[in-house]
């Protein structure tokens, strides 16, 4: 007993040994995770944020002509969940490494697909395995950015923009998504098989929106007040695609259905709404 309680001992001191030994140490680059939705797509991008420190980055930390990891640490990942385009190459789901190269009149921006390299790949890179290059040329910026920040900006249902920033220089990368097909399809599928009231309704608020065959998105709306009743968004909705129609006349009168059923329900936001189109549609009349 007194034998096994000594190894027990021994494997315990091992143990605490190791752990003490083994020191988490702060990054002075610290890692760091964008998300962002554009459209149906999701977007991320993993990487480390170096500072700059009180040294020249661009041409000097960084130096021009050859390959940056865009970021520390380890190589920067961008992971979208759908096929998007990148300037104009076609970008198919999946993961892949961000890589730069800067020149002194522009940057060549890289999509790499071998996602094993450590930091910049020097050693290991293979030109062959880019997805593409861009080339995209650089703005000074005004104010200094200390710590360099990727993010995604200027979002819309279709479009978006990744901004580089750090020191005085942002590169930013157009992106696109095709959310209109995306769109039609999940539609689609959504009214196949035994649509609610709510499927009909979020299809015709879809094509008002995009101004999009805005007959069926009157049937729709029609087959929702069938199904559901009169609610003061559909109301609301007919509203706006006859608006689009310029058939005032009756777009003012479903908007002042809207404002009767959305008042009796206390839904103050609706009723403002209402009142300042139907307002505004009077003056077209």
């Amino acid at each position: 007993m007194g034998k096994l309680r000594y190894i027990c001992f021994l494997v315990f001191m091992l143990i605490w040994q190791v752990s003490i030994s083994q020191i988490t140490h702060p990054k002075m680059s610290p890692f760091s995770s964008v998300k962002q939705e554009i459209g149906l797509v999701t977007i991320t991008i993993d990487y480390s944020r170096p500072s700059a420190r009180g040294r020249n980055i661009v041409g000097d930390l960084m130096p021009y002509d050859r390959i940056w990891r865009v970021g520390a640490n380890e190589s920067t990942k961008f992971t979208t969940s759908h096929d998007i385009t990148i300037g104009e190459h076609l970008l198919k789901k999946g993961t892949y490494v961000l890589y730069a190269i800067p020149h002194k009149e522009y940057w060549e921006v890289i999509f790499h697909t071998n996602l094993t390299h450590w930091g910049d790949g020097r050693t290991d890179y293979k030109p062959q395995e880019d997805a593409f290059r861009i080339q995209i040329k650089p703005e000074k910026t005004a104010d200094f950015q200390e710590t360099f920040l990727i993010t995604l900006n200027h979002l819309d249902h279709n479009s978006g923009i990744m901004e580089w920033i750090w020191e005085h220089t942002k590169v930013s990368i157009p992106i696109k998504v095709d959310t209109h097909e995306m769109m039609l399809g999940r539609i689609k599928t959504l009214l196949k098989d035994n649509p609610t009231a709510m499927s009909y309704y979020q299809a015709a608020r879809y094509y008002q929106e995009q101004d999009h065959d805005l007959i069926k998105a009157l049937k729709w709306l029609d087959k929702a007040e069938t199904l559901g009743g009169r609610t003061y968004y559909i109301h609301r909705i007919r509203s706006l695609v006859l608006e689009k129609k310029k058939d005032y006349k009756n777009a003012i009168k479903e908007a002042k259905a809207s404002l009767k059923i959305a008042d009796s329900l206390g839904k103050d936001e609706f009723v403002r709404m209402n009142q300042k189109n139907i307002e505004k549609l009077q003056k077209l009349l």
